[in-house]
């Protein structure tokens, strides 16, 4: 059942999605022109697709702690790292995506909900390399496995925190002047994610982008993205398919727009 919803949300998607052509607004036209369409290859882009090949060939079993809406593919407890990274990490061109709008945000933090094991973080790093980021794991043995990785990678300056988000994501945001980026990519439950949402408001400002992963994931993730696009506070959203950004722009009029990717 869940394939066939997804597929079909998927084709709806394509159906009423744009491109680069037909958006009146610039600073949308320019998002998509300039970063979520830019094919260029950046250097990072090697290095950080070495550390997943590295992964894809290690078979040491951990024990997944799942804190949220599990997974769609595997539920087991132990869990080959190798399976993991086929199945739960971003693939290569979504992760190059993330790599670009943070690059394109210029955050001085960035905060990640779910770390996995790591690659997507390496990706936010490297796009903002004077950046704090801050990377929030709920399985205290993935959280190992991404440390490894970002210390076979040379990455520096990550802080990984692991966790319930419920106790570990509002220190983080309190420790914050203002939320330049944030990525959330964990629980994939409608009241945890409008929760989630919820507590950045208070810091997001002009610059923010807020992005919310699997935002078609279930029936409640469909409902916490309509609700997140109807808050007054919210200025601009852009839906992806598989990620959903969000902007706040003050005295700008209400935009939603659906972009092919």
């Amino acid at each position: 059942m869940f394939n066939l919803t997804f597929a079909r949300d998927f084709l709806l998607h394509q159906l009423k999605s744009k491109n680069r052509h037909g958006l009146h607004s610039p600073f949308v036209y320019r998002l998509v022109d300039e970063v979520i369409y830019d094919k260029k290859h950046y250097p990072a882009y090697d290095s950080i697709e070495q550390q997943r090949d590295h992964l894809l060939v290690d078979d040491r079993q951990i024990t997944v702690t799942d804190l949220g809406a599990g997974s769609h593919v595997n539920n087991n407890k132990q869990k080959k790292i190798s399976d993991i990274t086929l199945n739960a990490l971003k693939p290569p061109k979504l992760a190059k995506l993330l790599y670009r709008l943070a690059a394109s945000t210029k955050p001085a933090s960035i905060v990640e909900l779910g770390t996995c094991l790591g690659i997507t973080t390496l990706y936010l790093q490297a796009a903002a390399p004077d950046a704090k980021v801050y990377t929030l794991e709920g399985c205290p043995q993935t959280a190992g496995v991404a440390k490894d990785v970002f210390e076979r990678a040379g990455a520096k300056d990550i802080n990984v925190i692991t966790g319930n988000f419920d106790d570990t994501m509002p220190g983080v945001i309190a420790g914050l002047d203002k939320l330049d980026f944030v990525y959330i990519d964990g629980n994939h439950q409608r009241d945890a994610t409008l929760r989630y949402f919820e507590w950045c408001l208070p810091k997001v400002h002009e610059g923010t982008m807020l992005i919310f992963d699997d935002i078609y994931w279930s029936d409640g993730m469909k409902q916490a993205w309509a609700q997140i696009k109807a808050n007054p506070q919210v200025t601009a959203t852009v839906d992806l398919f598989w990620i959903g950004l969000v902007f706040f722009k003050p005295g700008r009029a209400k935009e939603n727009f659906k972009i092919k990717v």
